[in-house]
């Protein structure tokens, strides 16, 4: 009886699991997936705007409000310059004498996005459902 507990604890003692088969098998799948991985980086979204012709800007449609928005990102309603923060009220203020009126925005190439996005914001705020863009220098 002894002599099998001796044998069966000295079986324990060269039992042991050999971890480097497995190591190699993850090397080998981390190399794997760092040479297969795509490497592309997407910090934001292209915009292209239609080139400028040496055709006249924009003419106006019959009725439309006429947003123009220039390369020195000022922002030009009725003729006048128009602070941003007012961009809704007076696009509300034109909109409300004839509810059909389209809004056109005329945006130089060299404006800020930002900022036509904003008018465009500022558009549908104040209850205008047909906006246009059209590119262009003023």
């Amino acid at each position: 009886m002894r002599r099998r507990l001796i044998a069966i604890g000295s079986q324990e003692e060269e039992s042991e699991i050999n971890l480097t088969p497995m190591l190699d098998v993850v090397f080998i799948m981390l190399i794997f997936f760092i040479v297969t991985a795509s490497f592309v980086r997407e910090t934001g979204l292209d915009v292209n705007r239609p080139d400028q012709d040496d055709r006249p800007q924009v003419v106006q449609e019959r009725g439309a409000i006429l947003v123009i928005l220039d390369n020195q990102n000022q922002i030009w309603i009725d003729g006048l310059v128009i602070d941003p923060r007012a961009v809704q009220a007076n696009i509300g203020r034109l909109h409300a004498e004839d509810i059909t009126r389209p809004v056109v925005i005329q945006a130089d190439p060299n404006s800020s996005a930002e900022l036509l996005v904003a008018i465009m914001d500022a558009s549908r705020q104040a209850g205008a459902d047909n906006i246009s863009i059209a590119a262009g220098a003023n």
